[in-house]
């Protein structure tokens, strides 16, 4: 199967130039920026003028929902909306049900991503207060490397010992994702706020109980045991202007030891929009303030943050119901993380090169993702083609099980075209080949 997209704009690795890609089976063949495309016979040919190449988005944070809690969603559905918001890849998350924290869990979410993914997929193993001997048992081709909860959780995924971390930060060599906040904290403030408002305070609340105090105690804990232990940190979903305060500075393009995520909902919303949005914004980090926002935004600008993802986390609609308490945390946002970021960078927040450092480039550098993350001939064909087209989001073009999004009714001006994943034509202006499964990532760690 040979694919001929010509006459594109396409950004990658700091680029931009115009010419033709040619895919060849599930590998991208050529790059080529002369004039005219390139002669030969192709059993599909693209006109992608007026369009842009982008390497497949690569989200390194969602939660799928399976197994467990795939009432909310799972892994086809969720896969499914992300092929047609130009995600090619996606790592998930181990708070399922059970959790990603023993052999046969991570072994079963395999099985099934291989039966049921529609783009491609690994997963994070969950770090517990005992379980460090099978995480560094763990094949390092295999995983992206190892979620730490240090912050409020479910079940047994709160590490909170201090001998347990110290053991994590000091013998753990693959990337930590640490999710920080400081659950003495939270709970405080929470039975504080429960006195004075009641069992369930409003969600406008949500953000000074989660509160940015809670944050950096936390992500400032994970930086000193890291240092200490000389470990990998990447700082989940930073939500304060404070936090970004702990990153290594980025020197010669290379990625430092300690390194941060920015996700869609603090790039896009403050704690105003709670007023008209409410609990559709809640999520854990909160959404803080506009001068937290525009920290975070400056950040992905300058290169301090290194990857932008979703932490993409459905639930019903019914769960969304009520205040800082009984509401759910999460929202679904893979389908929509490249529109947004396309906005951004025509409100000047960042360049297009920048984005696809952030959204592509970096995720394959940071996790050491073989043959995925850029347009380079050999590597696989995972592409996404954009069109500045007007479009507003409709609970019809919502493709989560969960049915909602905070967007809905918002109107973007850049529009997904095509999506290919492995070189297959899964996503076609509209039309969506089902048929498609995504391939298990591997890595160099």
């Amino acid at each position: 199967m040979k694919t001929l997209i010509k006459h594109a704009t396409i950004v990658d690795d700091g680029r931009t130039l115009t010419g033709h890609v040619l895919l060849d089976g599930d590998r991208i063949a050529s790059i080529d920026e002369h004039i005219q495309p390139p002669c030969g016979d192709y059993d599909e040919c693209i006109d992608a003028t007026g369009c842009v190449v982008l390497p497949g988005v690569i989200d390194t944070h969602v939660h799928f929902r399976e197994p467990g809690l795939t009432a909310k969603a799972d892994i086809e559905s969720e896969s499914r909306a992300a092929a047609y918001g130009g995600v090619t890849t996606y790592f998930d998350m181990p708070n399922t049900v059970p959790q990603t924290v023993t052999e046969e869990a991570l072994e079963d979410k395999w099985r099934r991503a291989a039966e049921k993914s529609h783009v491609n997929y690994s997963f994070f193993p969950g770090a517990t207060n005992d379980n460090l001997d099978w995480l560094l048992r763990l094949d390092p081709h295999l995983i992206p490397g190892v979620k730490l909860f240090m912050g409020s959780s479910t079940g047994n995924m709160l590490v909170d010992r201090k001998e347990a971390l110290q053991a994590i930060f000091g013998r753990v060599r693959l990337p930590i994702v640490a999710h920080c906040e400081d659950t003495a904290m939270i709970n405080h403030a929470m039975a504080e706020a429960c006195v004075r408002y009641g069992d369930d305070p409003p969600v406008t609340l949500h953000p000074a109980i989660r509160s940015a105090e809670a944050c950096y105690a936390s992500s400032s804990l994970a930086v000193s045991l890291a240092r200490e232990g000389g470990a990998r940190l990447h700082l989940a979903h930073l939500s304060t202007a404070r936090e970004l305060t702990l990153l290594d500075p980025v020197a010669d393009g290379s990625l430092p030891a300690i390194t941060g995520e920015a996700v869609i909902a603090h790039l896009m919303f403050t704690d105003a929009d709670y007023a008209t949005l409410g609990t559709r914004i809640k999520c854990n980090p909160a959404v803080k303030t506009a001068t937290d926002r525009a920290a975070l935004r400056q950040a992905i600008g300058e290169g301090r943050l290194t990857t932008v993802a979703t932490d993409h986390a459905p639930h019903q609609w019914s769960e969304k119901n009520g205040g800082c308490r009984k509401a759910a945390s999460g929202m679904p946002m893979v389908q929509f993380s490249l529109p947004c970021m396309l906005e951004l960078v025509d409100e000047g927040v960042l360049t297009l090169p920048r984005l696809v450092q952030l959204m592509c480039n970096n995720p394959a550098r940071l996790f050491d993702i073989e043959g995925r993350g850029f347009l380079r001939p050999g590597y696989k064909a995972d592409l996404v083609v954009v069109r500045r087209e007007s479009w507003i989001v409709t609970e019809p073009c919502i493709q989560s099980r969960c049915g909602w999004s905070p967007l809905l009714g918002h109107r973007f001006d850049w529009q997904v075209e095509h999506t290919f994943c492995n070189g297959r034509h899964l996503f076609d202006r509209g039309h969506f080949d089902d048929r498609c499964r995504g391939e298990q990532v591997t890595f160099h760690h």
